[in-house]
């Protein structure tokens, strides 16, 4: 590695360090942004090009139009997809952030916010690591935009600094109330709400610690919001000893479901 590199990799380690999150610049090709694109939509019809069922839905066709639209491990069902949670440039990132040896993606979810500005597709302020109790060590996402994600489309806005004030009550994925919701968190004396907001380009990846508060609002424009999230482990983590139905340790094995993405 060059000194111009390791210099580059200290400032990207330190902020994503210091700020919780780590805006890495386009990394995913265009021509499998557009790929996955249709496979979005593919699946979201219900259209499942190996035969297999994704994960879980959290809103299928007929339902309310006005909802995000979440889909739980669609690469099981499309390989653009399966490409594109893949792509090797998004383990090199999460490696370089935090100096892992093993990358692996044990999760991801489709997230398709719809245009209209209506609350409905909010995501509610959270830390991830309310839903990861049963995993213990590194695990973070990677967020994988697959539009330009500007501020009028309802980016995911992220609490800087809030990594460092531990696990806290009160967050909501599902919440669009996002005003009632920051007031549930009981942050640290002399700590500062301060939000920062996800704007990337397509192809872009920002990376976020499993303490870091998030959520994102409404989408103002007339378009989508395209984008993946990928729920991450390095070798530095492992499944909470004695969890009872640890689905996703039990599928770290399945190169489709969780696919190794770095290895030094």
């Amino acid at each position: 590695m060059s000194r111009t590199m390791e210099a580059e990799t200290a400032s990207a380690t330190e902020l994503y360090e210091r700020d919780g999150f780590f805006f890495a610049p386009p990394i995913v090709p265009l021509d499998l942004v557009r790929r996955a694109c249709d496979g979005m939509d593919a699946v979201m019809r219900g259209e499942y090009e190996t035969g297999v069922n994704p994960g879980s839905r959290a809103w299928n066709p007929g339902d309310d139009p006005k909802k995000i639209c979440k889909i739980d491990n669609a690469q099981l069902c499309n390989r653009a997809i399966l490409d594109l949670i893949s792509h090797p440039a998004i383990g090199a990132w999460a490696a370089r952030l935090t100096g892992a040896k093993m990358v692996q993606v044990w999760s991801t979810q489709l997230l398709f916010k719809p245009p209209g500005g209506a609350d409905e597709g909010n995501v509610g302020w959270h830390q991830d690591y309310q839903y990861w109790k049963y995993w213990e060590g590194e695990v973070f996402t990677a967020w994988v935009a697959l539009c330009d994600v500007k501020r009028e489309l309802g980016p995911v806005k992220f609490v800087r600094g809030s990594n460092h004030w531990g696990p806290l009550e009160g967050g909501d994925f599902f919440s669009g109330n996002l005003a009632a919701l920051q007031k549930k968190f009981a942050i640290p004396a002399g700590a500062e709400w301060e939000e920062v907001d996800g704007v990337l380009p397509a192809g872009g990846v920002s990376f976020h610690h499993r303490f870091t508060i998030h959520g994102s609002g409404p989408n103002l424009s007339s378009v989508p919001r395209r984008s993946f999230a990928l729920h991450i482990r390095t070798e530095k983590s492992k499944p909470v000893p004695g969890v009872k139905d640890h689905g996703y340790a039990s599928h770290l094995d399945d190169p489709i479901y969780c696919p190794v993405i770095y290895k030094a």
